[in-house]
């Protein structure tokens, strides 16, 4: 462990980086393992998560009405402490921009980080090319509104008002703008999804949208929407992380309590 920091340490990376360091390691091989065993097996069986499952209704239903779907991956973008969360986002328009391919589905991409906006165009991009339609994507429907977040939020809440919009999906890092958006979609009658990490937000997500993803759902819509061996090898280490830092935590508390 010394040595480790030691390393680190010369790479710039500090004490606490070094720590979640020497203690994800030991998953990787378990990730290489289980990600073999489920390309042998097949797909596991997953715990139902009803936002996921209410997904597919949605885009079938928005696809039959000919009207579209917004979809926003937060209020952050990619190199900061959000990261996470807008690729979580990400993952979800993947799986929204293969359906719209595939049916003719509009969808209504809003950014807010201008570090979304290249990426989410390339999600759209590849999805079309997957499906064998390069020529139907249209980089357009990838909108930049703006950096300031209540600048953003009234740009999305008038498209949710005033646009022929079906489905709301909202998923990523947000802050109190979330509310701002999820009401007017809420007034509009709209059929929406959110999802978030912070428990700041969560109360909002909760009392204003359909279908809730809570916390650490949104990590897992790799598993549930797109099914990749990749994502559901993740998921199951996620599931072995969890376990082992809670064991970790009752043996510390137990020690120390019979010290």
């Amino acid at each position: 462990m010394g040595l480790l920091r030691e390393i680190l340490g010369n790479l710039g990376i500090g004490q606490q980086h070094a720590l979640m360091f020497a203690l994800l390691l030991p998953f990787f091989p378990l990730l290489l393992i289980l990600n073999r065993r489920i390309r042998e097996r097949g797909r596991p069986a997953l715990r139902a998560i009803p936002g996921y499952e209410i997904l597919r209704e949605y885009l079938g239903e928005a696809t039959e009405s000919g009207r579209s779907v917004h979809v926003s991956m937060g209020t952050s973008g990619i190199g900061n402490g959000a990261t996470a969360e807008s690729l979580a986002g990400l993952t979800v328009l993947e799986h929204i921009a293969a359906h719209a391919t595939a049916t003719g589905l509009e969808t209504v991409v809003t950014v807010c980080d201008p570090s979304l906006l290249p990426v989410a165009q390339d999600v759209i991009r590849d999805a079309c090319a997957a499906q064998g339609y390069p020529e139907a994507y249209d980089p357009a429907c990838v909108r930049f509104i703006s950096s300031d977040k209540v600048a953003y939020a009234a740009g999305v809440m008038d498209i949710l008002a005033h646009g022929e919009v079906s489905s709301n999906v909202m998923v990523g890092s947000f802050g109190d703008e979330f509310l701002l958006m999820s009401e007017v979609g809420a007034r509009n009658e709209l059929s929406q999804i959110g999802g978030t990490a912070s428990p700041q937000i969560l109360p909002f997500v909760y009392a204003s949208m359909d279908h809730t993803l809570i916390g650490e759902e949104i990590f897992a819509a790799g598993a549930y929407l797109l099914g990749k061996t990749t994502h559901l090898a993740s998921l199951a280490v996620q599931d072995w992380l969890r376990t082992a830092i809670i064991v970790t935590i009752l043996i510390g508390i137990l020690a120390r309590s019979l010290a």
